[in-house]
């Protein structure tokens, strides 16, 4: 009777007729090269990205704000004091400033108050240079990349490797830069149809933690472009997306995850990317908690689902995961150990920082 344990179908005790076979082998849940390989490159560089495909990635993903003359480039956040050497240029001193993004008051130097020429000055730097203090070798070495060349890169690395690498761009804060009058969807769109990587190739997985954006995109696009999936993010479960807290609409993400939440998505989206503790749960000893619906809702409805974000270092671990060491200690079997807890939940593909270590988990995982 083994083949009934395993197929967990069609099987009785008095069955004696030919089993049938087992069901076919689930696809490897995806690896997305989260701002690239950026636990061991300064994020959204090109030499991250290529480092992810070296390892394993099987998507690389570029967050995308805009400059003042409307190019997208890849950058976390349209405000660059932590992740670019501007503050110490003196010519764009003049450049800081005090603004609110999202409903947050935030003071520094802002990607649409530069062209993409003078953002080419710049050159990169690690973000969290107290976590990931061997990045620091890599700083203002590389530029600050436009989402066109990332697309190349993205050609490229494909030809290099024999597969198709996708991409995943993510538009940042996008009720605020239609405020500014640099909308990104037009611009996400023609840069993705001017290239035919892009336009037919390879699949794009188009994400947002608003919902407007993600509506209007797949209501201009139907079923036109059916290489590229829209990706609904998800934070945590007491937030809301921005989008809704300018219409008044008083939902938050957690009321997204539920059965209905999810019905909703399914119209205008292919997947959901959510904070990995609204799958699992750790307790006050850092211990897994028992997944949640999120995964069975989002199947339910055929949306894949990619949770974010899978770090290798002491700093990102649940307690029992961590090792002897700092925060910036790296802890791979902990992050595989994470990773196997989440597969075992039934996810579809991950973020994380280290894609050589994401490929590990999964090629290791036995269902």
């Amino acid at each position: 009777m083994a083949g009934c344990a395993l197929a967990l179908a069609g099987c009785s005790e008095d069955d004696d007729s030919q089993e049938p076979p087992p069901p076919p082998a689930p696809a490897k849940a995806l690896v997305v090269g989260h701002r690239g390989a950026s636990a061991l490159r300064p994020e959204h560089t090109l030499e991250s990205y290529r480092k992810a495909v070296e390892d394993g990635a099987d998507i690389i993903e570029p967050d995308l704000v805009s400059t003042k003359d409307g190019v997208l480039v890849a950058r976390h956040e349209n405000e660059i004091s932590g992740t670019t050497n501007v503050s110490e240029v003196a010519k764009f001193a003049d450049r800081k400033a005090t603004k609110t993004i999202d409903g947050v008051q935030l003071t520094g130097w802002f990607t649409e108050d530069f062209t993409l020429a003078e953002l080419k000055e710049l050159r990169a730097r690690e973000r969290i240079p107290q976590i990931r203090p061997a990045n620091t070798q890599y700083n203002d070495q590389f530029e600050i990349p436009t989402l066109t060349e990332v697309i190349a890169l993205a050609k490229q690395l494909s030809e290099q490797t024999g597969r198709i690498i996708p991409i995943y761009p993510e538009t940042k804060h996008p009720t605020y830069f239609q405020t500014i009058g640099l909308p990104l969807e037009d611009r996400l769109v023609t840069a993705l149809k001017a290239d035919d990587y892009t336009a037919s190739k390879a699949t794009v997985y188009i994400q947002s933690f608003e919902v407007a954006n993600l509506k209007a995109l797949r209501a201009r696009l139907g079923t036109s472009q059916s290489n590229w999936k829209l990706v609904q993010l998800l934070e945590v479960e007491t937030l809301r997306p921005y989008d809704f807290t300018v219409a008044g609409d008083t939902r938050t993400y957690a009321d997204l995850m539920t059965e209905q939440g999810m019905k909703e998505i399914a119209t205008y989206a292919n997947g959901v990317g959510p904070y990995k503790r609204s799958i699992i749960n750790v307790d006050s000893e850092g211990k897994f908690m028992a997944p949640t619906a999120l995964v069975r809702n989002a199947h339910a409805v055929n949306l894949t689902v990619h949770p974010y974000t899978f770090r290798p270092e002491n700093s990102f671990m649940p307690a029992p995961l961590k090792v002897a060491g700092p925060d910036s200690t790296r802890t791979p079997a902990g992050l595989i150990a994470e990773l196997h807890a989440y597969l075992d939940a039934g996810i579809d593909g991950f973020f994380t920082d280290d894609p050589a270590v994401g490929r590990q988990a999964v090629d290791s995982y036995v269902p």
